[in-house]
């Protein structure tokens, strides 16, 4: 490992499980603290943290949880200089069979979560001279799928709001995003049943003929939190196996 986050203090969401723990534990190896938020209790109590990590309990879904949570992140860590919003949820319903609690709820986690965490956030990071911003998207914000239309739509949300941060909070705060495909995360064991057919599905997808793991998207993330970015913002960066390229 390098340490090129030593002595950064960033806050993940969806940190319990998925991207968000992979990168939680990859920026800790990397040298930061960092304040571990997820609404799954248990699983979280579960997560090994780093000396001067925090875990906090959070529902992103409540906007007076998030006016709560971030500022405790800031004081325990004695400040923030990063955020990841990696905290997601998905539905593959097509949009005719998409109720309006499930579209509502979906835009509020994925979307309207970010936009408070990164809002709530901004005096903190202002404090620390500046800051980077990563949030995690998904391929199906560049190109849809054919079902699954909030999920879309939503982040494709995700990247609009990515880049209004970069134009509005430059030149201190960047902001980018991460656009993985198919992820072998616990989000995904709950959609479909890994069976030939997926497999198969998979590989037709995708150039590369196979899932992501975490820890990959962790690594772009990494890339995108740390200095060796330092003159990247606003951008959507496609970690998919080639599924975008046509």
């Amino acid at each position: 490992m390098s340490d090129s986050l030593k002595g950064r203090r960033i806050l993940v969401t969806g940190a319990a499980s998925g991207i968000g723990r992979a990168a939680a534990t990859l920026f800790e190896s990397e040298g930061a603290q960092v304040a571990w938020l997820d609404v799954a209790e248990e699983r979280l109590a579960a997560c090994n943290v780093a000396e001067g990590s925090t875990r906090i309990p959070c529902d992103l879904a409540d906007p007076e949880a998030i006016a709560r949570a971030v500022p405790k992140a800031a004081e325990m860590l004695g400040g923030l200089d990063g955020i990841l919003n990696s905290a997601g949820i998905a539905d593959t319903a097509t949009l005719d069979a998409t109720e309006l609690d499930a579209w509502n709820r979906v835009i509020a986690i994925n979307l309207t979560a970010p936009m408070l965490v990164c809002r709530t956030a901004r005096a903190a990071l202002d404090a620390a001279g500046g800051g980077s911003i990563v949030n995690i998207a998904s391929a199906s914000g560049l190109r849809p799928a054919n079902s699954g239309a909030a999920y879309s739509a939503s982040k494709a949300g995700v990247i609009m709001l990515t880049r209004s941060l970069a134009t509005e909070w430059a030149p201190k705060i960047r902001a980018n995003a991460v656009c993985p495909g198919t992820v072998d995360t616990p989000m995904l064991e709950g959609l479909f049943e890994r069976d030939a057919e997926f497999e198969e599905r998979i590989r037709a997808s995708y150039p590369l003929q196979r899932l992501a793991s975490a820890e990959e998207i962790a690594e772009a993330a990494l890339y995108l939190i740390s200095d060796r970015s330092s003159f990247v913002t606003g951008i959507a960066l496609a970690v998919d196996g080639g599924r975008t390229l046509h």
